[in-house]
């Protein structure tokens, strides 16, 4: 999946869940900033961080990559 399909993928879940960037941030033990690059499609997350996403989100990785 190319990243920046992650990174929109990564605001929709996270926004229909209520979570604002600093919130969800908080949650996966990351950067505001680096939640913001991911978000935007400048860095891709790696497998470890993929799923720690999904888990907080409560979303399969499938349902992810099919947003």
């Amino acid at each position: 999946m190319e990243t920046m399909e992650w990174g929109r993928n990564i605001r929709a879940y996270r926004k229909l869940k209520g979570f604002t960037q600093q919130d969800f941030a908080k949650e996966i033990h990351v950067s505001v900033s680096l939640l913001g690059e991911i978000e935007r499609g400048i860095r891709h997350p790696d497998e470890e961080l993929i799923n720690r996403i999904c888990s907080c989100l409560q979303v399969s990785k499938q349902d992810m990559m099919q947003l």
